[in-house]
């Protein structure tokens, strides 16, 4: 493992990296997509063209898909710690954000839920 501080070059690396995805919004709404729920967003966008599929397997999809970043940041996080050259810093603190990020969406697709069935259920009758 390096023990040396990070150079100007991999900053300069890593700035021209973010200018260049910032400039590609096409690209980056995928990624946020596939962040979010992956498997479970494609579930539902393929429902008006394949057979019907269930809210409770797109749902159940894109909990499996948030909890895989979750885990595969968390390897990543052990594996630098451990003193894994392969892994970098960076690498595990990309991971570790998109991982948070698919949570926070998951955080809100279920605040969302509970507002319909609170609303349902307070209905007249």
């Amino acid at each position: 493992m390096k023990t040396g501080g990070i150079d100007a070059s991999r900053i300069e690396s890593m700035l021209a990296q973010l200018k260049a995805a910032a400039q590609k919004p096409a690209v980056q709404s995928n990624a946020a997509a596939n962040a979010i729920g992956g498997n479970g967003l494609k579930a539902i966008g393929n429902q008006q063209n394949a057979s019907k599929v269930s809210f409770t397997d797109a749902l159940k999809a894109s909990l499996d898909q948030v909890n895989q970043s979750q885990l595969e940041a968390e390897k990543l996080g052990k594996n630098f710690a451990m003193g894994d050259d392969s892994v970098s810093l960076s690498d595990v603190m990309i991971s570790g954000q998109k991982a948070n990020i698919s949570f926070q969406a998951a955080i809100q697709v279920r605040n969302k839920l509970v507002n319909a069935y609170q609303d349902i259920m307070n209905m007249q009758v």
